[in-house]
Parts: structure tokens; sequence; C-alpha cells
């Protein structure tokens, strides 16, 4: 078992062998849509690559989650087919959020042997949504 300190080590140690490994800038947190976030993170024993749609006003919100919606075939082909799309996604804070995103399940941020597996995951799926996301931004912020 960890201490809060320790873990809070090991997950510091994996993103910065994360940024040294893919030396590349990520414009996942910018996409210039308010509430609409490309993000990635690492959970208790899964990851993900999303786009998390965040608003507070549910009109705003359900309006995003449609555009992505009517762009699912092209999503599932160009992205993954692996792709779950969720319009009310309950954060652990307890937040709805409407939430586009591919998983991987089985890993743990404390098994170092896990880490290469995690960032093949996350660079591949990073890079397609990123990509998917440039392609289409006109048409999901029209």
């Amino acid at each position: 078992m960890y201490s809060k300190e320790e873990a809070r080590n090991v997950r510091q140690q994996f993103w910065t062998m994360f940024g040294k490994r893919y030396d590349r800038k990520w414009m996942l947190y910018d996409t210039k849509l308010k509430d609409v976030v490309l993000k990635f993170s690492f959970e208790d024993r899964r990851v993900l690559v999303s786009i998390d749609i965040t608003h507070d006003d549910d009109l705003i919100r359900s309006y995003y989650y449609d555009k992505f919606i009517s762009l699912k075939a092209v999503m599932l082909e160009e992205v993954s087919n692996d792709l779950i799309f969720d319009d009310a996604y309950m954060l652990e804070s307890g937040k709805i959020i409407s939430r586009v995103f591919v998983m991987h399940e089985g890993v743990k941020i404390q098994k170092k042997t896990d880490w290469p597996e995690v960032y093949e995951f996350y660079f591949k799926y990073m890079d397609r949504m990123e990509s998917f996301f440039v392609e289409y931004k006109d048409f999901i912020e029209a």
C-alpha cells in the first residue's frame, strides 16, 4: 500500500516519463470551445482519452453532444470502434457531463510494467481524437 506522498510521486514519475517519451505539444486543453475539452486521464485500473462537454446548462451541453452524435459513424471509423458515447456521465465529484471516450482497463499507475502499454494507448488515441477534433471543429462549433 502506498502512502499519499508515495502515490503522488509515482503519478509524477508517470507523467514526467510520458512527457519525455512523447515530446509533442498536444492541443488537448485548448479547443477554443468553452466547456469542450479533449483530455486524457488515468483512473483506478483504467485509462481514458475523452472529449468532455462540461457546461452546466443541460441545453448547451446537449447541443454539443448532439453534434458529436451526428458524427458518430465518422468518429467510430477515424478514432475507434470502441468509442463510448455517454450523454450523462457522472464524475466522482457528482457533476454530470457528456463524454465521448475510449478506455483501456486492467492497468495500474503503481505498476510500472503497465506504463509502456498505457503510453502506447495514449499516444494512439490522443492523436486520433485530436486529429478528428481538428478536422471537424468548424462543424462542432457552428
